[in-house]
């Protein structure tokens, strides 16, 4: 029990928290009016002024309820706690004042641990001020204590799910970054293989043929600088323990075979435009697993498609890709968890590239892609 409650204790607050966004101006546009109103068709609150005043000021704790939860919190409980000790326990008693329970939501999503613990016991205590001042019986204690544990359990749900949500996103990302970098792995190995190659054939006639050696050495030379340049303009990635392939990765070149054998269902169509040779490996080899994947996701989801056409555009700085289909247009993203296209733009980002899908204009799906022809600069 220690450990679980360290654990929430020392627990972090969740990054990069949303700063104000206009729909917390609108929601303080309303807040505001509604207090004011309310102060006007409500004469017999007591304090009037007084409380219609506090409310109102209390309205702006929402612009940082979420970057600023624990103060927030501490701040619209403690004063509902205070004023009606200096008072009369029946001022503060305005509807508009329920806004309370965005702060209790926001504390839990936003908070970290420490302040989650904190801001609990300051809404606890104020509800027990209640009680205690007599302001409330045991049933609307008890209604009280629901409706804000119902905003508090809330809260954590979001935040717990958008944690898990994260943790998948990652994995996606780190096994993207784990077939990158097998790639790389596998044309190394192939520069390698050449030359190996060639250096044996350098050496058998070194002999007889000594300008032959020094042709190898050139070829050695040549295969050992794409190499290193392969290897300088990726990231550094982890990768699991596989062996090597030492045949080349399915290339550009290969979209019409990969065509050709596609199974039954909506014919694929490639087109290539410009010289696709020698563009980076890790460039070329990414195109084709993006068309891999783009066709996959058309013929798993793409309704009634009979069409899916595949465009390849290759100049002097960049090779651009689109792959449509004809099917029935979605009304949002293609059901699944969505882990194939952010493991697209992963592996488009890692080359200085950047990828997108989305609907058509028409019908069907879209996915557009754009990738440096030398990849990452070394």
């Amino acid at each position: 029990m220690s450990g679980l409650l360290r654990s929430v204790w020392e627990e972090p607050a969740p990054p990069d928290a949303p700063r104000r966004v206009w729909r917390d101006w609108l929601l303080l546009a309303v807040l505001v009016p509604v207090a004011l109103v309310e102060g006007l068709v409500r004469p017999e609150l007591a304090w009037r002024p007084l409380s219609v005043a506090v409310a109102v000021a209390l309205t702006a704790t929402v612009l940082w309820r979420r970057t600023r939860p624990l103060p927030m919190v501490a701040l619209a409980f403690g004063t509902c706690a205070v004023i009606p000790l200096l008072t009369d326990r029946q001022a503060l008693q305005q509807d508009v004042l329920v806004f309370v329970l965005l702060l209790v939501y926001a504390l839990f999503r936003w908070g970290s641990g420490r302040a989650a613990v904190i801001g609990g016991v300051i809404v606890l205590g104020k509800l027990g001020l209640w009680v205690a001042a007599g302001q409330a019986g045991p049933a609307d204690t008890v209604a009280a204590f629901v409706v804000l544990f119902a905003a508090a359990t809330l809260g954590s749900s979001v935040r717990y799910r958008a944690r898990a949500r994260q943790r998948e996103l990652d994995q996606v990302t780190l096994l993207e970054r784990e077939r990158l970098a097998r790639d790389l792995h596998d044309t190394v190995a192939h520069h390698v293989s050449a030359m190996a190659i060639r250096a044996q054939a350098g050496l058998a006639v070194a002999a007889t043929r000594p300008q032959a050696a020094i042709e190898a050495l050139h070829l050695i030379e040549a295969e050992a600088s794409r190499a290193l340049a392969e290897m300088r303009g990726l990231v550094r990635v982890l990768r699991t323990d596989e062996p090597a392939a030492l045949s080349p990765a399915p290339r550009i070149a290969d979209l019409a075979r990969f065509a050709a054998e596609a199974p039954d269902g909506p014919a694929v169509e490639v087109q290539i435009v410009g010289d696709a040779d020698g563009i980076t490996p890790s460039v070329d080899r990414t195109v084709y697993r993006l068309v891999q994947e783009s066709v996959t996701n058309a013929r798993r989801h793409a309704r009634h498609a009979t069409r899916i056409r595949v465009r390849v555009e290759v100049d002097d700085a960049s090779v651009r890709l689109r792959v449509s289909d004809d099917g029935e247009s979605p009304a949002g993203p293609p059901s699944g968890s969505g882990y194939g296209l952010a493991g697209m733009v992963e592996r488009a980002a890692l080359l200085g590239g950047s990828c997108a899908a989305g609907p058509g204009p028409e019908q069907g799906w879209i996915v557009d892609a754009v990738l440096p022809r030398a990849g990452v600069p070394a």
